[in-house]
């Protein structure tokens, strides 16, 4: 039986060219189509966050047809080709890894008997060039994408292939709403990156961060910057991760507390 580490892929291992150059080349051609400066990366992000709070979440990231959609609403026939632009974009330093410890911690995961795979709300089309340029697809055995399997996190019909034939033993991502809310759903340790925490919690370690009432006010911060009508509401349980890395290098330490936690509990049942 496979044992799956599954990750999202924007804000967890990667940086995608969405929002500092395709977005940007998209509003100075529409500026110029229309002869005088328009905001289209603000529209774009607005339809796009319109989408995902009404629950459309596998259409709120089909640029290719947001793109079209407000190319039309402007009166516009300009057609744009948003995977010839991300090709066109996936260099570097308009693509990176987040951190120095990505490819190391993806490599001795498949070192230690892993399957390794993204789950990512990012259409193939789109991911797939920034990911084969960073170096990453080498070290995944499964790239899992809304517009192939129909579902987008956090439903946790999106990883019915992964659990034919396997388990996933932890989730990595940088949502709450998408990957915290999906781990706690299948019952798999939800593992939160976030690598700009406090100096407080970096002092502890990734279990004891959740203890931790500094990651309670963090928590809330983060659920309303991806959901502004989240303000003052209590957080929900789905949003509680089990554990809290500030980089990939602290993921094995998740691991061996999983492992310890699961050898307990066998032994208690036996």
């Amino acid at each position: 039986m496979k044992r799956w580490i599954t990750f999202d892929l924007d804000g967890t291992l990667m940086q995608n060219p969405f929002g500092s150059w395709i977005f940007p080349e998209i509003e100075g051609i529409l500026s110029g189509e229309l002869n005088s400066p328009y905001e289209a990366k603000k529209e774009l992000l607005a339809k796009h966050e319109s989408l995902l709070l009404s629950g459309q979440i596998v259409a709120a990231y089909d640029w290719d047809s947001i793109v079209k959609g407000l190319s039309q609403e402007l009166g516009l026939n300009r057609q744009f080709n948003i995977e010839e632009m991300v090709l066109k974009h996936s260099v570097w330093p308009k693509i990176y890894l987040l951190d120095d410890t990505v490819l190391p911690a993806l490599k001795r995961l498949k070192e230690e008997g892993y399957s390794v795979a993204a789950v990512t709300n990012g259409y193939y089309k789109y991911q797939y060039p920034v990911m084969k340029a960073l170096g990453l697809t080498e070290w995944l055995d499964e790239i899992v994408t809304p517009e192939r399997v129909g579902y987008a996190k956090p439903d946790v019909r999106m990883v019915d292939g992964l659990l034919q034939g396997g388990e996933i033993v932890a989730h990595v991502g940088d949502r709450l709403d998408h990957d915290i809310t999906i781990a706690n759903r299948i019952g798999v340790a939800p593992v939160l990156i976030n690598r700009s925490m406090p100096e407080e919690l970096l002092a502890l370690n990734p279990k004891e961060r959740t203890q931790s009432e500094t990651l309670l006010k963090l928590l809330g911060k983060l659920a309303v910057q991806e959901n502004p009508e989240l303000s003052g509401a209590p957080l929900s349980d789905s949003y509680i991760p089990a554990y809290v890395i500030s980089n990939l290098g602290e993921l094995f330490n998740c691991l061996e507390s999983e492992a310890s936690g699961r050898m307990s509990a066998e032994g208690k049942d036996a």
